[in-house]
């Protein structure tokens, strides 16, 4: 059941970000909105202003590895829109935004959220 965790019609897509709301960073942006599920989805958006396939596809692979091991809030459609700046960060830096961004949004699973925020 791998493909239920994602946003794969452009109509959810549209919905999102007609009325999702928005938190950004030098790196991304995410639009959120509550889909009524008991799970959460997510999707990305990565422009050819990034690079070429190779690069957009790092960047895609490497924003599923993170939301793979972050625990989600159910309920929430997500998607995350790439910046250029997000083609050179490193996999550090990029977990560190979507953690922050998630974390802003209230989205990280609360009993994960504490130990993020004491670790810092």
């Amino acid at each position: 059941m791998r493909g239920d965790q994602y946003l794969t019609r452009s109509e959810h897509y549209t919905l999102v970000y007609e009325k999702g709301n928005s938190w950004a960073s030098d790196l991304m942006v995410m639009k959120a909105l509550p889909n009524q599920l008991a799970r959460s989805r997510y999707g990305f958006s990565v422009g050819r202003r990034l690079g070429g396939a190779v690069v957009r596809n790092r960047v895609k692979r490497r924003l599923r590895e993170i939301l793979r091991a972050l625990p989600l809030e159910g309920g929430w459609d997500i998607i995350f829109i790439a910046r250029p700046k997000a083609a050179l960060a490193s996999f550090a830096n990029l977990e560190k935004t979507v953690r922050g961004l998630l974390s802003r949004a209230k989205i990280l699973a609360r009993e994960y959220e504490g130990a993020y925020l004491r670790a810092d």
